[in-house]
């Protein structure tokens, strides 16, 4: 509280000031003996607390130190399997050193797909993508390698909606697992031995054999 009183006489000025005052700049401003300096007094009070603005940060730091912890994403998702097993289909439509029938990639690869290839592969891009494929298909000759990646595509895109419901389903993952052990049979079988199936020429194979049927059994528990 600053209060200021000025006597008659020319050099009797007298100036009563309370503690914790802030020095305020007159530097520039003309002095006038009738402004009331008593309201800004309690602006002393105010930068030196707020208990509003405490609160506000108090609360800004919990949610920050909160919202850290709540970000996690699982390796091992069957989002994350599902894109596993569809890489190693496509591995293994392409790759050599194998003597599995690859026909029985493609219902595995519609079952096991993630739901954004399916979707995409049902909409507009899918279907300028098989009618493209198809119109080159009738003047051209397509090898086996790129025609099992078409009629993949061609069915996902007619198949009905009662077949596409067995995706995520147990009985989807029963039908993928019974694919992939025939596949992992037909493989193994075909190599002669566990040694042979880890050669240097068959290695890209097996290890796509079994990553779709470790992950076919993941999905199915």
């Amino acid at each position: 509280m600053l209060t200021l009183s000025v006597s008659p006489a020319p050099k009797s000025l007298y100036v009563c000031t309370a503690r914790h005052v802030p020095v305020l700049p007159f530097r520039n401003a003309p002095f006038q003996a009738s402004t009331k300096l008593s309201t800004l007094a309690p602006s002393s009070g105010w930068i030196s607390f707020n208990p509003l603005r405490f609160s506000i940060k108090d609360k800004e730091i919990k949610k920050s130190r909160g919202s850290s912890a709540v970000c996690y994403a699982a390796p091992l998702s069957p989002r994350n399997l599902q894109w596993i097993s569809a890489i190693s289909s496509a591995v293994l439509l392409f790759t050599k050193g194998t003597v599995i029938r690859k026909q029985f990639l493609v219902p595995l690869f519609a079952i096991q797909a993630p739901a954004s290839i399916i979707a995409w592969m049902k909409g507009e891009y899918g279907l300028w993508a098989a009618f493209l494929t198809l119109l080159v298909r009738l003047f051209f000759f397509i090898p086996g390698e790129l025609e099992l990646p078409f009629l993949a595509l061609l069915l996902a895109i007619v198949a009905p909606h009662q077949v596409l419901k067995l995706r995520g389903t147990q009985q989807g993952a029963i039908i993928s697992l019974v694919i992939a052990a025939y596949l992992a049979y037909q493989h193994f079988s075909g190599a002669g031995s566990l040694a042979k199936a880890f050669d240097q020429g068959s290695i890209i194979a097996t290890i796509a054999v079994v990553c779709i049927t470790v992950i076919s059994g993941l999905l199915l528990i």
